[in-house]
């Protein structure tokens, strides 16, 4: 994969103070990034209160009150939101705590602590203490960044370049970052993932555990290898599903995601060729990537309310993350191409992609993304590379682009991302598709090379992301054996075991949703884990 390469200066220049405030506040990287741990406090015990959750009894919550900057364990604090569902398990039979995230960065963690062991068989769900918690700065944690809440309104400026909107894009995006400097300038230097790795040490103090064990997917796999670097005789068990590479610079990981969603689309347009008798599209994939593209273009010139272009991608992308969405968005596509009917389009948008008042995790998305590694500060940079790998990624390049256009101006200069090498590490688990497109393949095989106790399992030709519990017996079962025994499959090379993918879903029209059920409630399991 390509490092950013030095080009001459010259990136475009905006009007306005925007892009001035937020480089005008710059400050030196995170301390924390230091790869020596810092002076520890003793760390207060969370004082635990029943959640009133009424399937789960037993759920306690608490907040952890931790330091801001760790390096200064007696100066300013900040507090962590956590739960823990206890053990029930005779004493002998307990494993102790099991720290849950399911990435994002930002996506709050709270709501594993029940579904996880609800997904298990009893004996396995009962020997642990299931603990979920909120990155620092995110969700239910105090504070809770919200920069902008209406950045993400629709219809949205074309992410395409060739619609004039470059401009617009630019001053949003550094118009987002000045407003997250204003409010958040103490809290930014704070926010790397070796900031939320040295809460996950202070949880563990706080539950008074000498070892624990952790379960993540997506950037949790960032969060999990990170922690078992810097505290490796505290890992009890490790599992990380869907894998981010642990050394690529995260503008990197976005080519190879922009590359491997191209794919996916490609997989999607195949799928729907195939079932022209449901959907009416066509039997050509190029043909019906077309329609795709045609109606993109309408909804620039004819948004259907706030669903504009941008929109639609971002219903189309929510495909590439789970299949079984596949029959939904092919619904979209042949009830408008075919007789301008919106209602599916409308459901999908409001079940997938539609911006969520109360979800503002794409302000610490952005804090952890910017200052983990390093970025292009050059807009010429990006605009020219990004240009060559939308030649061959045509389908997701801009929009993701945009999406992370605020790391142009993050106040807060990147550090680097804490190099893995897995010594003192007990057997750890790893579970990657070949296809996913969010934590595209290569990082799996990444992870495994940098962490010489793990065995990986691979999902051949499995297209989502986040692949346990999401009904592949392959790979719970080993998921579980390793949960109840610490057992790890043989060591065969980079790749230890392969599994076969799910079926692709079976092709069906889908009905829109009454307006009541596009939303789940705050406590359930987030849209980016359902269907």
């Amino acid at each position: 994969m390509k490092q950013p390469k030095p080009r001459r200066r010259g990136a475009m220049v905006i009007a306005g103070g925007a892009v001035l405030a937020a480089a005008a506040l710059t400050v030196p990287p995170p301390a924390a990034a230091a790869q020596k741990s810092p002076q520890q406090a003793p760390q207060k015990a969370p004082q635990w209160r029943s959640c009133g959750d009424t399937e789960h009894p037993t759920l306690q919550c608490a907040m952890l009150e931790v330091p801001l900057d760790h390096a200064r364990p007696d100066g300013r604090t900040v507090k962590i939101a956590v739960n823990r569902l206890p053990a029930t398990a005779p004493k002998d039979k307990r494993q102790g705590p099991i720290l849950l995230n399911p990435g994002g960065p930002g996506i709050s963690g709270l709501w594993m602590a029940t579904w996880i062991p609800d997904q298990l068989p009893p004996d396995v769900a009962a020997a642990y203490d299931w603990v979920g918690f909120d990155l620092r700065g995110s969700q239910h944690s105090e504070p809770h960044m919200s920069c902008d809440p209406h950045y993400f309104d629709g219809p949205r400026p074309d992410f395409q370049p060739s619609q004039g909107t470059t401009r617009t894009w630019l001053k949003k995006a550094a118009g987002y970052v000045a407003k997250c400097t204003a409010k958040y300038s103490w809290l930014l230097p704070h926010l790397a993932t070796v900031d939320h790795v040295r809460d996950m040490e202070s949880i563990r103090r706080a539950l008074g555990a000498d070892k624990i064990s952790f379960f993540g997917w997506s950037y949790g796999t960032t969060l999990g290898s990170t922690y078992a670097q810097l505290y490796p005789r505290h890992v009890r068990r490790l599992v990380l599903d869907s894998i981010v590479g642990p050394s690529v610079s995260w503008y990197d990981h976005n080519i190879r995601q922009d590359l491997q969603h191209e794919k996916r689309f490609t997989a999607f347009t195949e799928w729907v060729a195939k079932a022209d008798d449901v959907y009416h599209l066509g039997t050509d994939p190029d043909e019906i990537a077309d329609k795709w593209y045609a109606m993109r273009a309408d909804l620039r010139e004819h948004p259907v309310g706030r669903i504009g272009p941008d929109e639609f991608d971002d219903t189309q992308v929510a495909g590439g993350y789970n299949a079984l969405r596949w029959p939904r968005l092919a619904t979209v596509l042949s009830a408008y191409t075919n007789s301008r009917d919106t209602a599916p389009l409308v459901t999908a948008y409001e079940r997938y992609a539609a911006p969520d008042p109360s979800d503002d995790s794409f302000d610490l998305y952005n804090a952890v993304m910017c200052a983990d590694s390093k970025w292009p500060r050059s807009f010429r940079y990006w605009r020219e590379d990004q240009a060559e790998v939308n030649e061959k990624a045509p389908f997701y390049t801009y929009n993701n682009m945009w999406f992370n256009a605020g790391c142009l101006f993050w106040p807060v200069k990147a550090g680097h991302r804490t190099k893995i090498t897995g010594k003192d590490l007990p057997p750890a688990l790893l579970f990657q598709a070949t296809d996913d497109p969010a934590t595209p393949y290569e990082g799996g095989l990444e992870m495994a090379r940098a962490l010489p106790s793990a065995r990986l399992v691979v999902e051949r030709g499995g297209g989502s992301h986040a692949i346990t519990f999401a009904g592949n017996k392959c790979l719970d079962d080993l998921l579980i054996d390793y949960l109840r025994t610490g057992k790890v499959p043989a060591d065969r090379g980079l790749v230890d075991r392969t599994c076969a993918k799910n079926p692709d879903p079976t092709p069906i029209w889908v009905a829109p949703a009454p307006a009541t059920a596009l939303r789940t409630p705050a406590t359930a399991v987030p849209r980016q884990f359902t269907t």
